[in-house]
């Protein structure tokens, strides 16, 4: 999560909001959203043929992210206070997971989407921090990042400040939260000069390589043709969740579909109602 690309309340009534029918202790939030809607795995775990290694959940990621402006791995998030995060303080945890910079000074690569981390409220922000002190310490030793040119934070367009919970009983509001913490927008809206082109939110078009081959972003607008506004929404959340497009072919990495699929189905209907408010774009 510290390096990557690619709402826990006590309160019933937040609870449900999330989309539980009963009380979360933050340590089961936590866990709920790095494991689901974060997608922080993807990054942060090793990574093998069968998919992450959750033996080893948060030690340290294996895929390597090497850019002109920097090469970094997925930091190792775990306590253990030489190779993790167990010297840093809450508030540092807090601030480089919403600001993007690390205790040191020192910003974190543009990888790691806290651009759109800024909406996370406090309660999910200190349930984040409570589930990964309650990881077991790993001294597993991730590579220092390294940068070779100064970088650049993007932050989505109302993700500056932190939502209001009290927003979450309208399901579109708490689809628009909980796409923005997947940073989906991240993926799927086109780069200009190699910044991300938030006017055209949702268009796709950015090329991601790996073992996989060659995936390409699609469109995820209410578009007719060349994006969702077609789709009905059983087939927008067996994309989500199962990994198949419309016509049943199987969606290529780095999607997240193995993590959404754990993902509440009321969580999983915010999504789609949502994604059906962008914009269409060509």
């Amino acid at each position: 999560m510290f390096e990557r690309t690619t709402g826990l309340l006590l309160a019933v009534s937040l609870a449900g909001a999330a989309g539980t029918a009963f009380a979360e202790t933050p340590l089961e939030r936590g866990a709920y959203l790095v494991g689901t809607v974060m997608t922080c795995h993807n990054c942060h775990t090793p990574i093998g043929p069968a998919g992450p290694d959750m033996s080893k959940a948060l030690t340290g990621g294996t895929v390597l992210f090497d850019e002109p402006a920097f090469r970094v791995r997925g930091s190792n998030l775990t306590p253990d206070r030489e190779h993790g995060i167990g010297a840093w303080s809450d508030a540092e945890l807090k601030t480089a997971l919403r600001e993007g910079v690390r205790p040191n000074g020192v910003p974190l690569a543009p990888i790691m989407p806290t651009g759109f981390y800024g909406v996370l409220t406090p309660s999910d922000t200190d349930a984040i921090v409570a589930y990964l002190r309650s990881l077991p310490p790993s001294s597993n030793r991730v590579e220092a990042p390294v940068y070779r040119a100064a970088v650049e934070r993007e932050v989505m367009p109302g993700a500056e400040r932190p939502t209001d919970p009290a927003r979450f009983a309208d399901k579109v509001e708490l689809g628009r939260y909980l796409v923005t913490i997947a940073h989906c927008l991240e993926c799927h809206t086109p780069r200009v000069d190699g910044r991300l082109n938030f006017a055209a939110a949702g268009a796709g078009g950015q090329e991601f390589r790996g073992p996989w081959g060659v995936s390409v972003a699609p469109n995820i607008s209410s578009h007719p043709q060349k994006g969702l506004g077609g789709w009905s929404d059983a087939e927008i959340r067996r994309a989500l969740t199962e990994g198949l497009s419309r016509d049943g072919r199987k969606l290529k990495p780095p999607m997240g579909y193995g993590f959404y699929a754990k993902m509440t189905p009321a969580d999983v209907d915010a999504v789609v109602a949502y994604l059906r408010t962008l914009p269409p774009r060509e």
